[in-house]
């Protein structure tokens, strides 16, 4: 990947980085174990962004 991103790109990678993550573990032991996955998780290698395909769709 380029090292010089658009403004556009890097808001995109930015946010897609912030959802990335586990549910608290507050979260869970508040709902007794119901809400123990995030369904936006995704695996570097296994699901892609599609930044590119965003990008035009945008632009």
């Amino acid at each position: 990947m380029s090292r010089n991103k658009s403004e556009k790109k890097k808001m995109i990678l930015a946010k897609a980085l912030k959802q990335n993550r586990r549910v608290p573990i507050f979260v869970i032991a508040k709902t007794a174990r119901r809400v123990m996955r995030n369904v936006k998780q995704r695996h570097w290698r296994m699901r892609k962004l599609k930044v590119a395909k965003r990008l035009k769709k945008a632009g």
